[in-house]
Order: C-alpha cells, then sequence, then structure tokens
C-alpha cells in the first residue's frame, strides 16, 4: 500500500512549464501565438504534450505573434495569449505590449527568463523584462516559486480581463520551468484591493442623465472603443432609437453603432466627419461613453464641446477628468450603466427635429467624398469599393497605420462591433497583417481583410509565411503609392512639401523629389506580387479603375491567402482634418 501511494503521489508531480499550459486550457484558450528560444525550450516542450487541446502557431517574429494575439482578442473579446523567450525574444514583445495597453486589449505576454540564480547578472540573453514593461503593462510578474505558478496565471487571466482589459506579462525563469511540483489550480486569488466587479452606477446618477437628455435641444452621444470592450452595443442602439439622439465615435469606436443608421454621425475628431465635428462643438448635452478624451479627438482640449454639459461614463476611475473636466462624471460598467438608463430614459422634451435637420444639412453639404472623375484608382475609392461588395459578408478589417488607416474609418460601413481591428492609441505600423492573421484563426468563418500601405507591411511582411504554412487564408488590400502618405500629407501641409525620407522607392526614381503626378508601375519597388508568391500567395496587381471590381472579387474569393497590390497615387490627403492642437475653427476641408 505505501508503494503504490508513492506512485500516485509522484504520478501527480508535473512541471512548471506544464502548469502553465494546463492553466491556459483550463481558462478556455483554444491557440497561442509562440517564438521558442533557449529560455522557453521546456514551455514549448510542454506545447508538444497538449497538441490536442491547444493549437500553437509559429510566427515569424514575436512582434507579429503579439499583434495576431490582439486580433485573436480584438475580434472575440476573449484574451490573446502570446509567448516569447527572454531578452531579445521578450523585447520584441513590447511594442505589441504598449499598443495593448492603449487599446485596452486582454492580453497574456509569457516569456522566458534565465534561471534565478543568474538573474541581475547580464546572463547571456538576459532582460529585466518586467522592468521594461512596468509602465506599459496592466499587471506583471516574475515568478520566483514554481508553487505560484497556477495562482499566478489565475490571477493574470482575470486581471486582463475584467475592469478595463489590458496586458499582463508573466515572465517565468527557465529554472521554475522544469520543477517539479503538485498544482493546486483552485488556489484562491491573492489580489487585494482589486474589485473591478463593484462598479456599478448609482440610480441617482442614471436620474440625472435621464433628467439632463429631456433637457436637451442639440445632444450627441460620443461613444468609444469601451462601449466595445464592454459588450454594450445592442444598449447604444436603443439609447439612441428612444431617445432620437445622433451618435459619432470614436476611432476605437466604430462598429459600436450602425454606419448605416440615420443617426449615425460617423467618426469625430482630427480626420472624423465634418458634421460630428460641427455636431460636438454645437451640442448643448455630450453623453461619452466609453472613451478617453484622446487629444485626437479633443484638439484643442478647453476648446472641445465647450457649449455643453457633458456626461462621462467609463470603467476606468484614472480616465475620469484626466484631459477633460466634465459635469457629470460616472465610474461604471457602460453596459449596466446604459442599461439602467434605458429602463427610465425619455426622449428630450423639446423636438429633436430642427437639430436633426441641421445636422443633415452638414451631411450634404460635406459627405466624406473623393474625387470620382480621377483617371487611375484612389485610395478611397478601392476601400469604398470593397465596402460595397463584403457589405453583406460577415467581414473582419484590420489596418496598419498611415493614411489607409484613416480613409478605411471613413469609407469602410462598419455595422457591427469587433469587425474593425486597429491600432489606434499607439498608432503602430506593421499592425494589419498579423491582426488579420490573428483574428482569421479566432473567426475562420468570416472573411478578413487587412487593409493597408506599403510602408506600413513591410513592418511585418514575414507573416507572410506564416499565413501560407499555418493555413490562415487572410487578404490584404494594398493601397501602394511608394510613400510614408501620412507624413507626406504632414510635410505639404505645414513644411511647405519638403521630403525628409518619406519616399520609399528606388533613389535613382526622378519620383523621390516629390514632384510629378505619380510614378509609374515599372518603377514602383518592392516588387510586392512577387514577395508574395514567393511566400505561396496568390497575388496580383491593378492600376486601372476598370480592373478594380474584378481583381476585388478575385482577392476576396480566393482560397487561401492573397494579395490586391493597388497602384494609387501619392499626393492624396487624407481630409477634413484638424490640425493637431487645433479646433473646428482650423478644419480644412479641401
Amino acid at each position: 500500500m505505501a508503494t503504490a501511494s508513492r506512485l500516485r503521489t509522484s504520478e501527480a508531480f508535473i512541471t512548471g512549464a506544464d502548469v502553465v499550459i494546463e492553466s491556459l486550457i483550463r481558462h478556455g484558450v483554444d491557440v497561442i501565438f509562440a517564438y521558442p528560444g533557449g529560455a522557453s525550450m521546456p514551455l514549448h516542450q510542454a506545447l508538444t504534450r497538449y497538441e490536442d487541446k491547444l493549437r500553437t502557431i509559429l510566427p515569424r517574429h514575436e512582434q507579429g505573434g503579439a499583434f495576431a494575439a490582439q486580433g485573436y482578442a480584438r475580434s472575440t473579446g476573449r484574451p490573446g495569449v502570446c509567448m516569447a523567450t527572454s531578452g531579445p525574444g521578450a523585447l520584441n514583445l513590447v511594442t505589441a505590449i504598449a499598443d495593448a495597453r492603449m487599446d485596452s486589449v486582454p492580453l497574456i505576454a509569457i516569456t522566458g527568463q534565465v534561471g534565478t540564480s543568474v538573474i541581475g547578472t547580464d546572463a547571456f540573453q538576459e532582460t529585466p523584462i518586467v522592468e521594461v514593461c512596468r509602465g506599459i503593462t496592466k499587471h506583471h510578474y516574475l515568478v520566483t516559486d514554481a508553487s505560484d505558478i497556477a495562482r499566478v496565471m489565475r490571477e493574470a487571466f482575470h486581471i486582463a480581463t475584467t475592469g478595463r482589459p489590458g496586458p499582463v506579462l508573466v515572465d517565468l525563469p527557465k529554472n521554475i520551468q522544469v520543477t517539479q511540483i503538485v498544482p493546486d489550480y483552485d488556489v484562491p486569488m491573492n489580489l487585494p484591493g482589486y474589485h473591478p466587479e463593484a462598479r456599478k452606477a448609482h440610480p441617482e446618477q442614471i436620474a440625472q442623465i435621464a433628467a439632463a437628455i429631456q433637457r436637451a435641444k442639440r445632444p450627441v452621444i460620443y461613444a468609444g472603443g469601451g462601449v466595445i470592450t464592454g459588450d454594450a452595443a445592442a444598449q447604444l442602439r436603443e439609447l439612441s432609437q428612444r431617445t432620437g439622439i445622433p451618435v459619432t465615435m470614436t476611432l476605437m469606436g466604430l462598429g459600436a453603432f450602425p454606419a448605416d443608421h440615420s443617426l449615425c454621425l460617423d467618426m469625430l475628431g482630427m480626420h472624423g466627419s465634418v458634421y460630428a465635428n460641427y455636431a460636438v462643438d454645437q451640442a448643448d448635452l455630450l453623453l461619452a461613453i466609453g472613451v478617453r478624451f484622446d487629444d485626437r479627438v479633443t484638439g484643442k482640449v478647453a476648446e472641445f464641446a465647450q457649449h455643453g454639459f457633458i456626461v462621462h461614463i467609463d470603467i476606468d476611475p484614472s480616465e475620469i477628468n484626466k484631459n477633460k473636466v466634465v459635469h457629470l462624471p460616472i465610474v461604471a460598467d457602460v453596459k449596466d450603466a446604459l442599461t439602467q438608463l434605458n429602463q427610465i430614459v425619455e426622449a428630450p422634451t423639446a423636438s429633436l427635429a430642427d437639430w436633426h435637420a441641421q445636422i443633415e444639412e452638414w451631411k450634404k453639404e460635406d459627405p466624406f467624398a473623393f474625387d470620382e472623375s480621377y483617371p487611375g484608382i484612389l485610395a478611397q475609392e478601392a476601400i469604398a469599393e470593397l465596402s460595397r461588395i463584403t457589405a453583406d459578408r460577415d467581414t473582419i478589417i484590420t489596418v496598419g497605420v498611415g493614411q489607409h488607416q484613416m480613409w478605411a474609418a471613413q469609407f469602410y460601413k462598419f455595422c457591427r462591433p469587433r469587425t474593425w481591428l486597429s491600432s489606434s492609441g499607439l498608432g503602430t505600423m506593421g499592425f494589419g497583417l498579423p491582426a488579420a492573421m490573428g483574428a482569421k484563426v479566432a473567426r475562420p468563418e468570416a472573411l478578413v481583410v487587412d487593409i493597408d500601405g506599403d510602408g506600413s507591411i513591410l513592418m511585418n511582411i514575414q507573416e507572410f509565411a506564416t499565413c501560407n504554412c499555418e493555413n490562415i487564408p487572410v487578404k490584404v488590400l494594398l493601397l501602394n503609392n511608394q510613400h510614408l502618405g501620412m507624413v507626406v500629407q504632414w510635410e505639404d501641409r505645414f513644411f511647405k512639401g519638403n521630403r525628409a525620407h518619406t519616399y520609399l522607392g528606388p533613389i535613382d526614381n526622378p519620383e523621390a523629389s516629390g514632384q510629378g503626378n505619380g510614378i509609374s508601375p515599372q518603377n514602383r519597388y518592392p516588387n510586392f506580387v512577387g514577395i508574395a508568391e514567393g511566400f505561396g500567395w496568390q497575388a496580383e496587381t491593378v492600376a486601372k479603375k476598370s480592373d478594380l471590381e474584378a481583381a476585388l472579387y478575385r482577392l476576396i474569393d480566393s482560397p487561401g491567402p492573397a494579395l490586391l497590390d493597388v497602384q494609387v497615387p501619392y499626393q492624396s490627403h487624407v481630409l477634413p482634418m484638424i490640425p493637431s492642437g487645433g479646433t473646428v475653427k482650423d478644419l480644412i476641408k479641401r
């Protein structure tokens, strides 16, 4: 009996690495984006023992893996998981971790670390990744006792997914990974002072909002990413329809309210619609829901919505009165607050007919538009055409960062949440392709299209290999203008057109000077079609307007990963535009 007892006890021992992977599975993780190295090898060996329960996708760069994990999280609301080795591997996650923090994305980043006995000695591939990431994570752990792993993993998921979501870093020294322990997966969490589930709006506050709505004559709802993160899009739509209040959205909030709804004002801010910016400027009541009054929205903060009573609902108390002092601040879960509000709210006492008429007039005067007489293909036209032909399909759009990102926000019609994935707060070039990869893995039934720029896609172009080898059939609509388009636009507007290293083509091309009407197809560089085909993708290029529609259908109907390289001019500007630090009075329309 003693021998049998000892055998059973021995069999209960597993490595710390196995505890990590088992913890992932117990938290519902079905895919991890992981790149191996010396300090994370035990974790990868453990992954091979759980292949029937957990898919491991090997990105071609750690940043690509972390952005893919973000794509998974942003498209589903579930936490994304990525993993890297110590030192350079861990450091390659940093940008994506910071990006997740800015955009409130639930991310679990696991890193291998050198053994505890050599931490602090500048051992091979050692960096103090917890210290590096201290200011860009929601929370972080350096595990120095293997018996803590199960608790730490449980806490990591709880912290990443509750309250305002965000990234959590778990750093695991190699000796901790190989230590044999008997895990307790039900061990209590130790998070004193962390009680995000208690944040509900008081009925008195809800009554104050309802009263403010009844008094309003020119109300506007300003909705942000918190509405999507808080799963409150349905409640937002109900509030707008009950009251007749028009809705504008931040870049992060696109999809929270249907773009085809008559009360939709589209995006506001620096490159938002004229009518949204005018409406917010003239509003006598601004309901700011799940937003943070970002500088790209407010411009000069003192003059933003200065004519109205401002209500701010957000789950994160640190955002209240941080950028904009408001009249009625409410720290609460936005879904709970809107649910309560919809139970008692009534339409404004005064008719909103005049307000609606004024907004319609603004819409007619200054819609999002482009020059349809241009003989070639404009980036705006390509995006609008993609929006039209995918309107009835389950489609997720990812973007890089730059002009194409803003044009996608303007001309693609987002009608559902979690269909628009954008690096909005940090503005990270190279986000689009790996984010599309993660979204497609998470939502295999959806059409996933990365609308990207030639400058941005080069940042993580190695993930073409991942898409091919892992059979991830993402589509890329590449708007190729041979320049860093947004920086070029600022050069044109504010630096007298002086080109300061924003041309991406061959140095002997006369267009490098920024003069002329465009770049001829034979001088375009690099050859993105050749690159994509080299990675096993379907690829083609178009330059003629008459070829665009058919090429887009071939792109979206392709069975595997595919790229359409659309040759567009570099002289186009994203308009309207409110210069940084400006106001509606400074709005540039043309």
